[in-house]
């Protein structure tokens, strides 16, 4: 099944104030925008997304949207938060089956809520994540004179992701008109006749809103492994060695190196990309590339070791952390690696999804000691530190 996600981020947080769209402000090191981006496609639900911008800064597309492990386009944003959800879905891939909106102010969003709701609008046509309301709830008039008391079990407060088949938001959207009351896709597809289905929210899917809900948000990230933001960091060290031997092409770093030899294994034997992987799996505490990826599993006979780092990239994400920097050591002594470093960066960044200025990739010899310094094996060692999300 085919997934899109748009997330929703082309508004100004008109009610947060300052100069800056509170979008772009940041939460323990990311910004509030990139870590809903990254809890989205960390999702194995979302095959890829769509984000919509203020207009201003579409030209000028933040990093940690480019280069990423899943597809992601970008558009302007309009006037209204329908207007930008309608500008992203004319570019929703055409082979979409169900399309998910989330807005950009809820950084929290599991994997676990996002799957619910996917699951509710395939079978139903469309769903919202939303929380049934604990408090008694009154009807005011404009003077703060209650008029009403309305029955809790009947009141639910409307969260993100919300979740629909192609057609039916394709059918809200069009009907949509000029309305101007609508504050969620949810609302236009009852509208257009279209029942939606309510999934269980998530209390910790905070939306911010206010200055108030940022530093509960602060708090929460420097809480969420119950030790402190100092705690937030983790390091993993990778290794790997193989024998040079005649007949195989020589990669490294997803680079194909002209040399007589190259390197044994199961896979491609791409060495740099093997400890890199040990490396940010091993921060993660997501195991290695044994477990993921066995020489025993005919699955992974000449595989590219470039897609085994993107799905440990992925396997990081889901257990709850981003790749920050990795830093590469390649032991050889002959060829010379320094004309392939930089392509060798761009790749594992991409990879990856960081930024190649996050990777650093250095070649050295082993003064012609043992197996490496004999030229019979290329041996790469890995540091990679990741962050909590």
């Amino acid at each position: 099944m085919h997934v899109s996600a748009i997330i929703a981020a082309g508004g100004r947080g008109v009610r947060f104030g300052g100069t800056l769209p509170k979008q772009f402000l940041l939460l323990g090191g990311r910004t509030i925008l990139q870590r809903s981006v990254d809890a989205i496609l960390s999702s194995d639900c979302i095959t890829d997304l769509v984000v919509a911008l203020p207009s201003d800064l579409v030209a000028s597309v933040p990093e940690y949207l480019r280069d990423r492990t899943k597809p992601i386009a970008v558009v302007e944003g309009g006037a209204r938060r329908q207007d930008s959800v309608a500008n992203a879905f004319e570019i929703v891939s055409a082979r979409a089956d169900v399309v998910v909106i989330h807005d950009a102010a809820r950084p929290f969003v599991t994997a676990d809520l996002i799957a619910r709701t996917v699951d509710a609008a395939v079978e139903h046509g469309a769903a919202i994540a939303a929380l049934a309301a604990t408090d008694t709830v009154k009807r005011a008039d404009a003077g703060g004179v209650i008029q009403q008391t309305i029955p809790r079990t009947e009141i639910f407060l409307a969260q993100t992701p919300q979740a629909f088949r192609t057609s039916v938001l394709r059918d809200a959207l069009a009907r949509a008109g000029s309305a101007r009351d609508a504050t969620d896709e949810a609302a236009l597809a009852e509208r257009a006749g279209h029942p939606v289905r309510l999934v269980e929210g998530d209390r910790g899917n905070l939306k911010i809103t206010t200055t108030d809900d940022l530093m509960m948000a602060e708090r929460l990230v420097g809480a969420s492994d119950g030790r402190g933001e100092q705690t937030r960091l983790r390091i993993g060290n990778g290794y790997d060695l193989h024998r040079l031997v005649p007949g195989r092409p020589l990669i490294l770093g997803g680079v194909t190196i002209p040399f007589e030899k190259g390197l044994d294994g199961h896979s491609d034997a791409d060495a740099v990309c093997h400890a890199v992987t040990d490396a940010i799996l091993g921060a993660a505490g997501a195991g290695d590339i044994g477990r993921h990826f066995p020489d025993t599993d005919a699955a992974w006979k000449g595989a590219d070791s470039m897609v085994l780092l993107k799905r440990a990239a992925e396997i990081v994400a889901s257990a709850g952390f981003a790749v920050v920097n990795v830093d590469v050591v390649v032991i050889a002594e002959r060829p010379k690696l320094v004309p392939f470093l930089e392509a060798m960066r761009a790749n594992l960044s991409r990879a990856m999804g960081i930024a190649p200025g996050d990777v650093s990739v250095k070649g050295k010899t082993n003064e012609r000691v043992d197996s490496m310094g004999a030229g019979d094996s290329i041996a790469v060692h890995a540091v990679a530190l990741v962050s909590r999300k």
